[in-house]
């Protein structure tokens, strides 16, 4: 047994003077790297948090752009449908007042010629009047009658 705790104290001595000491440092590079590598995790994983928040802050701040260019567009598209709307309607108004105006002028010059045409007829009436002498009274209501009927078949 003593030799066994020589040899095991021999061993251990050589290893810790040839061995450990390097195992050690390859050791600690290794947690080291280990480490640098978990904070560099870390690190990432706080960038990437981080990116994901200003990702959705940007899309939230998106969504409420487009919803305030939709209802930009619904109010624009509503005062243009008006506006159409309203020219619409002037544009009959004016139509209209139009087609009163040429109803009213076609009925005053049917209601000029008609008085022009009466006016002649009046003056035809008159001159066969003299033209006849009629002593009666009869007579003459019958002339006029005749000649209404006339100016009443040509019209």
């Amino acid at each position: 047994m003593l030799w066994t705790i020589l040899a095991f104290a021999l061993l251990y001595w050589l290893l810790n003077k040839f061995a450990f000491g390097k195992l050690f440092d390859v050791m600690e590079k290794r947690r080291m790297l280990v480490q640098k590598q978990l904070d560099d995790a870390k690190e990432t994983r706080e960038q990437a948090v981080e990116y994901v928040e200003n990702q959705k802050a940007a899309l939230q701040e998106a969504k409420k752009e487009a919803y305030d260019i939709v209802e930009l567009s619904k109010k624009t598209s509503s005062k243009q449908a008006e506006q159409i709307l309203e020219e619409a309607n002037n544009a009959v108004a004016r139509l209209k007042s139009e087609a009163v105006r040429d109803i009213e002028s076609e009925k005053n010059k049917a209601v000029e010629a008609l008085r022009s045409e009466i006016g002649t007829i009046s003056v035809q009436i008159a001159s066969k009047l003299l033209e006849k002498e009629v002593q009666e009274d009869s007579t003459n209501e019958q002339l006029v009658n005749q000649y209404l009927k006339e100016v009443g078949g040509k019209s």
